[in-house]
């Protein structure tokens, strides 16, 4: 299984900084031709741009996690801002809102969502979007910045709300969770969604696909997912690879393979 791209990974965790180059080798190993970093505060997002600078496969996006959001300030933005500027960095985020745990309070949330969409609407970059029992909110703020495209890592809400997303042409990413076993209703949103608008994601270190629940997950366990995507769309695997790899190149605008659909 060649050509696959894990489209959000955090091997800028320090659970990774142990083995990082035999993760690294796993992948490749694996059929991972590239993997992109997400940022999520600014240290993991500095060190998402110094990973790409080490390993040719890797990526970065760069940006505030939602949990973070109460850290933003102009020092955080003008820094974010300049990484952006790297060779290798892709998008901004990942940003957006959670409403979940709320280890910021929500206006914070909702404001620094809407800086970061601006900062990458003023780079040209797409933006990586984390939202968790915020759906209403999140649709509304990136109804606020149209032009610029978004990808809804994890995504997790309703096929009714996919739908908006896919005429207002932003992507949409999945992993692990739609390999578990209780996960009927993802794995129907899942089928709803056009695969020219899918993405694979890992989001390791969480989030291990069956079945390896339970251990520590790596981009290498990404072809578990395109089996399952493959399985849920009832295409062969070396479609969905193929498919989802082109919209991982196009939504980032990755140098590579062109588009052959």
């Amino acid at each position: 299984m060649k050509g696959l791209i894990d489209s959000h990974a955090h091997l800028n965790d320090p659970r990774f900084a142990q083995d990082l180059s035999e993760v690294v080798e796993r992948a490749r190993q694996a059929g991972v031709t590239a993997v992109v970093n997400v940022g999520y505060d600014l240290p993991s997002s500095r060190e998402a741009v110094e990973l790409a600078e080490r390993f040719e496969e890797l990526w970065a996006v760069v940006g505030l996690h939602p949990h973070d959001a109460k850290l933003w300030d102009g020092e955080v933005h003008q820094a974010l801002g300049e990484l952006a500027g790297h060779r290798k960095v892709l998008a901004i985020g990942e940003t957006g809102l959670d409403y979940h745990y709320d280890n910021s309070p929500r206006d914070e949330q909702r404001a620094v969502f809407r800086q970061q969409l601006a900062l990458a609407d003023e780079l040209k970059l797409p933006a990586v979007i984390h939202s968790r029992e915020a759906a209403q909110d999140t649709l509304e703020i990136l109804r606020e910045f149209p032009q610029v495209p978004c990808l809804l890592h994890c995504y997790s809400g309703s096929l009714e709300m996919a739908k908006i997303y896919v005429e207002m042409g932003h992507y949409f990413s999945f992993g692990g969770p739609i390999t578990f076993q209780n996960a009927n209703r993802l794995r129907g949103v899942v089928a709803g969604i056009p695969l020219e608008r899918i993405l694979l994601e890992t989001d390791c270190p969480y989030l291990t696909p069956h079945p390896h629940r339970g251990k520590r997950n790596e981009p290498a366990y990404l072809g578990l997912i395109a089996e399952k995507l493959a399985e849920i769309h009832g295409v062969t695997v070396e479609e969905v690879v193929r498919i989802t790899a082109a919209n991982a190149r196009q939504f980032f605008r990755m140098p590579g393979e062109e588009d052959t659909r």
